[in-house]
């Protein structure tokens, strides 16, 4: 019956589709391809008239099985996203977005701007309008390649210094260039969202003409604007242009303080505890001890250096003032029961010592304070110190041994 052939072809094209999920999952690209063409085939005798599914996953699929395949080539990839824009106007803007990226990725600059230009100037009655931000992207997109031409001719320009710059043929492409990538950069940051790339691209372009207001007009909106989605990366942006503008320590630690209170394991952390242990105020010392203390709770900091000469530093100035050891027992309170294991353990002594006998003479000096001169790390580390005839893991050991009380205060 009709109703029962119906059924069953429903049956087969959601089998075809597991087993196309199948190959995917376990990167059988041939197989996947041989399905999928089952499948496509398998729609075009479908009366069922459920077309918009469908092609959105022919598009998915097909894209995914072609970037993997070991004998796709472009000419096939290209020809597949040409057919893929006709299948439905709805996903038009996006197919365009991603054959740009995939040109992009294989380094066709040229044919990506071509294939921008024409995506930017379709029109499809209303949907045009329910586009818009797919459109803004396109324009973004095009103006970041318009970038990526001033920065090449900016360069070129440079290297011949003043010689070059009095080529104005030169100098002028490079500006028309500069022209068009600021005016769709400048749209697309407009918008909610997370613009990082853009947002550098046009300051640098602002920063390249002189334009330092505008630059961190656009850098405080972007970090501070309520609108905008949380972004580590926007307080990085302005906290590395203000540094390049020779701005205050008030004004960068301002913008590393909110970097701390959303990623405390960044990179910038060692830049932020520096300065605020430069800081003649009290509050701004006790708020560097805790923001060193907060990065090394991270797995990844645990063998950085750097990291523990700050913390060792500050932890020795304190224990020879002996004021403010409120602010170490009240760090280690919260951390005594798993620091010993995760960055003391005799294990870790004897691998820091073999790797990098800095940094466990760092983390010796904190270790022996935080746990006194019976830790073992301290004890391995020291010892090894001693036996090699290192004088200052000699200073080590004493100072450690003089300040032992100092461990029984922090450990309460």
């Amino acid at each position: 019956s009709s109703n029962e052939h119906k059924l069953n072809f429903k049956k087969s094209k959601e089998a075809c589709l597991s087993y196309i999920q199948d190959a995917l999952l376990q990167k059988q690209w041939k197989r996947a391809a041989e399905f999928l063409t089952c499948y496509v085939e398998s729609l075009e005798k479908d009366y069922s008239r459920e077309h918009v599914g469908p092609s959105e996953m022919i598009w998915r699929i097909g894209t995914e099985i072609l970037w993997h395949h070991s004998q796709s080539s472009m000419k096939e990839f290209n020809c597949f996203m040409e057919q893929m824009k006709t299948l439905g106007v709805k996903r038009y803007l996006k197919v365009c977005l991603e054959h740009v990226f995939h040109l992009l990725c294989n380094g066709q600059t040229d044919e990506a701007y071509q294939n921008l230009s024409l995506a930017e100037s379709w029109r499809f009655g209303e949907q045009t309008a329910i586009q818009d931000k797919e459109m803004k992207l396109i324009q973004a997109y095009r103006g970041l390649l318009d970038y990526y031409s001033w920065s090449k001719q900016k360069n070129i320009l440079l290297e011949h210094g003043e010689d070059g710059f009095s080529d104005l043929a030169l100098e002028q492409e490079m500006h028309g260039y500069f022209r068009k990538a600021a005016v769709n950069l400048k749209e697309i940051i407009k918008i909610p969202g997370v613009w990082d790339i853009f947002v550098k691209c046009y300051v640098d372009l602002l920063e390249f003409y002189g334009d330092h207001n505008e630059a961190r007009q656009v850098l405080n909106e972007y970090a501070y604007n309520s609108k905008f989605p949380a972004n580590p990366n926007a307080h990085v942006y302005l906290y590395q242009f203000l540094k390049r503008q020779g701005e205050s320590k008030k004004s960068l630690i301002s913008a590393l303080k909110i970097l701390h209170d959303i990623v405390p394991s960044h990179e910038l952390m060692i830049d932020f505890n520096t300065m605020l242990q430069k800081s003649k105020k009290r509050k701004k010392r006790r708020l560097g001890l805790e923001v060193i203390f907060a990065a090394l709770d991270y797995a990844g900091w645990k063998e950085n250096a750097k990291a523990w000469s700050c913390l060792a530093r500050q932890m020795k100035q304190i224990v020879i003032s002996e004021k403010h050891l409120d602010w170490i027992k009240q760090e280690w309170n919260s951390r005594k029961d798993w620091w010993p294991a995760f960055h003391f353990s005799r294990y870790l002594a004897k691998r820091n010592w073999q790797e990098n006998k800095s940094l466990s003479y760092e983390k010796a000096l904190v270790a022996g304070i935080l746990l006194g001169k019976g830790c073992k790390y301290f004890k391995y580390v020291s010892r090894q110190g001693c036996k090699a005839h290192l004088k200052k893991f000699r200073m080590l050991k004493k100072f450690v041994n003089r300040h032992n009380p100092v461990y029984l205060r922090i450990s309460g």
